[in-house]
């Protein structure tokens, strides 16, 4: 199976959820849009999302949102270490490979390989900088933003943005 192939597998089983990750595309759709909100997104994960009414915390426990920015320079990486932590409000249930020992263990040791699996390939000159989350913090990765969309809409950005390009994992199409 090539690279590709799986990729596309599964967008199309994320595809069948609609509301997977919908406050988290919200939320980065916002960040585009918006260079205010963004900065603020970046200084403070909980606040911002509060601005649009938005519970990024873990229900069950009080939890720091960081949001990292990919950028030309840096790529992030998300990825718990010890379990599976993950922010379930913003991206929805985690996928069963996030949960697997083998992508908590090789995201760490070997990022590059890892996101060569996923079809995600990071410049030499990159640096992939992956974050540990942990009970008390969870990470959000704000992809980059495509080109050519620029004066769009926040609705018609968020069908652009997925679930792994906020956990890191894939980069958006022409952003990479």
């Amino acid at each position: 199976v090539e690279n590709a192939e799986l990729r596309g597998a599964i967008e199309a089983v994320d595809a069948a959820d609609k509301d997977r990750g919908a406050l988290g595309r919200r939320v980065v759709a916002r960040a585009w849009a918006d260079e205010a909100f963004k900065a603020r997104l970046l200084k403070d994960g909980n606040a911002a999302c509060s601005e649009l009414g938005i519970q990024a915390s873990n229900a069950t426990a009080p939890t720091k949102l960081m949001v990292m920015e990919q950028t030309a320079e840096e790529h992030h990486l998300v990825v718990c270490t010890l379990c599976s932590c993950y922010p379930l409000a913003l991206l929805g249930l985690s996928p069963d490979w996030y949960k697997s020992r083998e992508y908590r263990s090789r995201a760490v040791r070997e990022p590059r390989a890892v996101l060569s699996e996923f079809g995600t390939e990071v410049l030499p000159s990159t640096r992939v900088v992956v974050h540990d989350s942990t009970a008390d913090c969870r990470y959000l990765v704000l992809p980059r933003r495509p080109a050519g969309t620029d004066g769009w809409p926040e609705d018609k950005l968020q069908e652009l943005i997925t679930r792994d390009s906020m956990i890191g994992v894939s980069v958006l199409p022409s952003s990479a």
